[in-house]
């Protein structure tokens, strides 16, 4: 079995080179990035998983999704640099979260440079086909996958690394991101949103709709659209979380304002998919006095349960995706939706001046999704802003030169910098070019951020 799984890796990777993903730069989602930093697991609950109805089909899914696009690595078991995922681990967890309720699993052709499909699909397999939901998506990101042939291709296949004859929830990935011309080349001037439509009435696609990333105007016209009878969604996946949550829902509506974006979907009466519920693992690790805040209020619970709990509180949501690369993930997200307690009126008030602090906090609003890589001139540009927020959240990001901390903070910095990110993938390598720009879920206008950091690096650096 471990020959063959890995000739299908390596025939996957042959198949996605091909179709020109492993060069596009908004398709690399890389696995085995943590979800927040490994703690202890919290106290599993006995109490039922918390279900939600799909009221198109009728299916009965788990709040808790499993994300599958962060799953462990040989090289994270051994240390190595080895990029091969760990099968045994991820099929270890697997049954451990269908034993215990959950039976949404959502993959991607772009997930984990390729593996992600065929990984969760041997893992599904050894169980019975009705007792879980598949989701993949579309992942034609290149222009080279843009042509109806390419595109049908990437879906056969999606077929069989899932091994299966039928997907239960199939998106159209990440609209939004090239605006509206990007939307019509992908999918629709193309015939491949009708060659999909077809699929879903021969029952090989049980429910179709589409992730959104970037521009507004996308989302409205995708609505707009359904509205008029052009199209139907039976589902959409967004970001939501109590950082992008916004006060009301008629504040101008923009890429993150979940408020917006899960009350326009809530009235039309089209289930939601909650993706970035920790915001990349931002909402797992926070800065102290926010950390010491959620504590007094709850001391046996996770932080990043406080982030889950307003994730499924609203009525509309059908699943809330987590990418658990460890099991400690897995155990700690059980105690939070078996059985979920909603959040108060007064607790959604408290989180709304939490995420307030946070953002005054200044970190770069990076959920590490990869979206924005391979950098053409190599830059880490995830691992470099995860370095500098880290030292945000942690007070130890060096400012003051006559802070008796400030000689021990500079050379934790720097020397953390450079262990997390070779000097020939940090900042200072950015040439501004902008290639990464339209691939941000989070419209960071990454060359400037970059610069901003290499500056302020090469300025300790300078500090002796």
């Amino acid at each position: 079995m471990a020959d063959n799984n890995n000739n299908t890796n390596q025939s996957r990777r042959r198949f996605l080179r091909n179709l020109g993903i492993f060069s596009a730069a908004g398709a690399l989602a890389s696995c085995g990035a943590s979800t927040g930093e490994k703690k202890a697991p919290a106290k599993h609950t006995d109490g039922p998983m918390t279900m939600r109805t799909n009221h198109n089909t009728g299916d009965t899914v788990s709040l808790l999704g499993y994300g599958c696009m962060r799953f462990p690595t040989i090289g994270m078991r051994d240390g190595t640099d080895d990029d091969k995922l760990d099968q045994e681990a991820i099929n270890k967890s697997v049954d451990y979260a269908l034993e215990h309720g959950v039976n949404y699993f959502d993959t991607s052709p772009a997930y984990c440079k390729g593996q992600s499909e065929a990984a969760i699909g041997e893992a599904l397999s050894r169980h019975p086909r009705d007792k879980y939901f598949i989701a993949t998506k579309l992942s034609n990101f290149s222009p080279s996958t843009w042509p109806y042939e390419e595109s049908v291709k990437m879906f056969e296949n999606s077929l069989k690394y899932l091994r299966t004859d039928y997907v239960d929830y199939l998106l159209l990935h990440a609209v939004g991101g090239g605006g509206l011309d990007n939307l019509h080349a992908r999918y629709l001037d193309n015939g491949v949103l009708k060659y999909l439509q077809d699929q879903k009435e021969k029952g090989v696609i049980r429910n179709l709709g589409f992730s959104y990333h970037g521009d507004i105007e996308v989302f409205d016209y995708l609505l707009k659209q359904m509205d008029e009878g052009n199209m139907h969604w039976d589902f959409v996946q967004i970001q939501l979380n109590y950082v992008d949550w916004k006060a009301t829902p008629d504040e101008e509506p923009h890429s993150t304002n979940a408020n917006y974006l899960y009350h326009e979907l809530e009235k039309r009466n089209i289930p939601v998919v909650i993706m970035e519920p920790l915001l990349g693992g931002r909402l797992a690790s926070l800065p102290d006095p926010i950390t010491r805040q959620l504590k007094e209020r709850r001391p046996d619970d996770s932080v990043a349960s406080w982030a889950f709990r307003f994730a499924g509180s609203e009525p509309g949501i059908l699943t809330v995706l987590s990418g658990m690369t460890y099991m400690d993930h897995l155990i700690d997200n059980l105690g939070t939706y078996s059985s979920l307690e909603p959040l108060t009126d007064e607790e959604k008030t408290f989180l709304h001046r939490i995420a307030v602090e946070y953002q005054e906090n200044k970190v770069v609003p990076c959920t590490a999704c990869n979206y924005c890589m391979p950098c053409p001139y190599g830059v880490d540009i995830p691992g470099t802003f995860t370095h500098y927020n880290k030292c945000i959240n942690e007070n130890n990001l060096p400012r003051d030169y006559s802070d008796p901390r400030y000689a021990e903070a500079r050379k934790a910095y720097l020397y953390g910098y450079d262990r997390s990110v070779p000097r020939l993938r940090q900042a200072g390598m950015c040439v501004a070019c902008g290639s990464c720009v339209s691939h941000c879920p989070q419209s960071i206008n990454i060359p400037v951020e970059l610069h901003k950091i290499d500056k302020y690096t090469e300025d300790l650096r300078g500090k002796a």
